[in-house]
């Protein structure tokens, strides 16, 4: 019963099944399994393919066609005498080598005419049979030529064969019963199901290509991430965005951290940069970073960040103002010390906020936060809780350019950071300038920028490679009462950025991504109140030593960062620096959300997020602390050779100077002059030979930065 069972059961025969929510449905025969007596089926169900295995036992209980003994099976299963007969008498036939008498030969032809109507209507029945059935499957149903002649000729008597639907032979059109003409094959119900899978299938495909088309048409199609700033325009769609505004509150904070978001340049205009920074309100802000999966499949991973205030493009200086440096002002008349930082990547707006607007490459000093900060103090200076105060107003411009500190306003001027006996920061030789007016104040700015050092970087043609610090000092006869520091911070970059550049170049970026560090740290230890504050790891934390600690110390920082997509990995690290000094969650919970949108709503988002790659702070710290020391140990023996050589020349010139208008009297003792040279050259040989020795370790602490510099490059992905 099961072979017969397997034989009817070819693969692609259709059969009901149950499936296990109990509903009865057709499904498509694939494989037939004697050994286990069952069967694997497929179906189609939402354009997706499904499948599974019955038992014999099921499948007869809901198809009992397949227990109904056709009756092919009879006979072949109980064959009658007829068979048998002519089975004999064809051996018999066949073995015989004697010529077979002429009656017998017409007999023969006889019987091979009446039976040729039955070959046809056999072989019409075999090419109907299922395309899909395999050859294997053939094979096993059919059987040997002879039998099956033999057979029909017994089973058929003239004049009465049926055909398989049911017609004699007698009804059967003339067309259909030559052998001259070829059949027509009738399509299974599988071949059908075939056709309508792939119909679907491409109605699918000219419905995608004709969305795709659609947006192209919306956005522009020379973009070349188009279907990122598609994306990016849905995402903003769903939100509800309530950006920061001037009628709101003023948030007084310790510790404020902001984010300024600028708009697009001329540059990124040009290329077609797509706009990946989102602020939907006040303190929030989102960023769409870029991905693509193995598959190719593009993909916006979604960031938020949340800081004290968030400021989007359309938000001028007098509104940042406000909300970062104007509440720190009134500190400085309370006896206070308060720093505002502007930091970012390089061409972020950093010199925008803090010195003023642009307009071409003139700059217009009084649209900036130090114009602004530098007003309110003197319209403070003159209300009458201050008026009476004998307060003076005083301002200091300078720049930190590779560890070593410039006055701006006195000629560039090189200074010295110093300790005094009281463990006070002094920068000696520090011109301050007194001001009487906010006029006087913006000529100091314009005077002081002019002289600052820039260079050209891979992001900006003119950048400022420096730290520049404004300011503004009241004091009361002299006395210090409270100071306010303006910085406008160097542009930070990757450590890798630099590495295929100069010693110069490298070292003025190390120097610069140091410095950053140190600010951190101590920025976060003055807003959790510690003990330590690290300020000695950089010339920039020295020289603001004092605006790091005291209980009336407030600080705030406002990160630049780039909107364009091709800037997001440098923003990212600008936002995570910013999250490190003061860490705000953005829900309420830890860390960041990541939020995905797919091009292809059928693949899943799990597999690219997981591949996300990107260093924190610590870990850029780690990797560069090579690069740090030996950067900071060529600082030091930079400074120690050149006061040391300063010192011999000032040495030697006056015991040369002495020595020669000793020489040059009439009567001189020459014993005495004789061992005075002698004196004089022994140490001065002692001393140059000490410079020699501290030029040498010079020397290796470049070696040991070009090593790190390869390092790093090496490291670069």
């Amino acid at each position: 019963m099961d072979s017969r069972l397997c034989r009817l059961l070819c693969p692609g025969r259709l059969v009901n099944i149950q499936r296990s929510n109990g509903l009865i449905q057709q499904a498509t025969v694939k494989t037939v399994s004697a050994e286990r007596s069952c069967v694997a089926v497929e179906w189609m169900e939402a354009d997706i393919m499904k499948g599974k295995e019955v038992d014999f036992e099921s499948l007869l209980t809901l198809n009992p066609e397949l227990s109904e003994l056709p009756a092919e099976d009879m006979k072949e299963n109980l064959p009658l005498q007829e068979n048998v007969t002519a089975k004999k008498q064809k051996r018999r036939t066949t073995l015989s080598k004697l010529p077979a008498p002429r009656e017998a030969v017409r007999g023969r032809s006889r019987l091979s005419h009446n039976a040729e109507p039955t070959c046809t209507i056999q072989e019409e029945n075999e090419i109907r049979m299922d395309p899909c059935t395999s050859t294997q499957t053939r094979k096993n149903l059919s059987l040997p030529a002879g039998r099956t002649r033999t057979r029909k000729m017994s089973c058929a008597p003239e004049g009465s064969l049926t055909h398989a639907n049911g017609n004699t032979e007698e009804d059967m059109p003339a067309a259909r019963m030559s052998s001259s003409v070829s059949p027509v094959r009738r399509k299974t119900n599988i071949v059908k199901e075939m056709e309508k899978m792939k119909n679907k299938r491409e109605e699918k495909r000219a419905q995608i290509s004709e969305i795709r088309t659609k947006r192209a048409q919306e956005f522009d199609s020379s973009c070349p991430n188009w279907e990122f700033a598609r994306m990016i325009k849905e995402f903003r769609a769903t939100l509800h965005c309530q950006p920061l505004s001037l009628s709101d509150p003023i948030e007084e904070h310790r510790i404020c951290v902001c984010v300024r978001k600028r708009p697009l340049n001329k540059l990124e205009l040009l290329k077609k940069e797509c706009d990946v920074i989102t602020v939907p309100s006040k303190d929030v802000l989102l960023v769409h970073e870029p991905k693509q999966k193995v598959d190719l499949t593009k993909y916006l991973e979604t960031q938020t960040f949340r800081f004290d205030f968030s400021f989007d493009e359309s938000s001028p200086n007098e509104m940042v103002y406000r909300f970062t440096a104007r509440p720190l002002v009134e500190t400085i008349f309370e006896g206070g010390k308060a720093t505002c930082f502007a930091y970012g990547q390089t061409g972020s707006g950093k010199t925008h906020t803090m010195g003023g607007d642009f307009s071409g490459k003139a700059q217009n000093a009084s649209k900036g936060i130090y114009a602004f900060a530098s007003q309110d103090v003197f319209l403070l200076l003159n209300q009458p809780r201050y008026r009476n105060q004998d307060l003076e107003v005083y301002v200091t411009f300078f720049e930190i350019y590779n560890g070593k500190v410039f006055d701006l306003l006195n000629k560039k001027a090189k200074l010295r950071v110093l300790e005094d006996g009281k463990q006070q920061v002094q920068v000696v030789g520090l011109q301050e300038r007194q001001v009487g007016c906010a006029e006087d104040v913006i000529r100091m700015i314009e005077m002081g920028s002019a002289c600052r050092t820039s260079g050209q970087t891979f992001a900006n043609a003119s950048s400022s490679r420096s730290h520049a610090c404004f300011q503004i000092i009241l004091r009361r006869r002299e006395k210090l009462v409270g100071k306010f520091s303006l910085v406008d911070l160097a542009g930070n970059e990757r450590g890798v950025d630099t590495s295929n550049a100069d010693r110069q170049t490298r070292m003025e970026g190390a120097e610069i991504n140091k410095s950053l560090l140190a600010l951190k740290e101590c920025i976060r230890a003055l807003g959790q109140n510690k003990s330590h504050t690290p300020f000695r790891e950089s010339k920039l934390t020295q020289v603001l030593r004092d605006s790091f600690i005291g209980t009336n110390s407030r600080t705030c920082m406002i990160a630049m960062i780039s909107p364009g997509m091709n800037s997001c990995e440098y923003t990212l690290n600008t936002l995570r620096y910013a999250d490190r000094v003061k860490e705000l969650s953005p829900h309420n919970g830890g860390g960041e959300t990541q939020n995905q949108m797919e091009t292809d709503e059928t693949e899943t988002s799990g597999e690219g997020s997981g591949l996300r790659h990107s260093l924190s702070m610590d870990e850029e710290e780690v990797n560069c602390s090579p690069m740090f020391e030996a950067v900071t140990q060529i600082g030091e023996l930079e400074e120690k050779v050149v006061e040391q050589l300063r010192e011999l020349r000032q040495k030697m010139t006056t015991e040369l100077d002495c020595l020669l208008r000793v020489a040059g009297q009439l009567d001189y003792d020459l014993e005495n002059f004789v061992s005075r040279a002698k004196c004089f050259v022994e140490d001065s040989s002692r001393n140059l030979f000490s410079a020699r020795e501290n030029l040498d370790s010079l020397w290796v602490a470049m070696q040991l930065e070009e090593q790190a510099s390869k390092q790093m490059r090496r490291q670069r992905p």
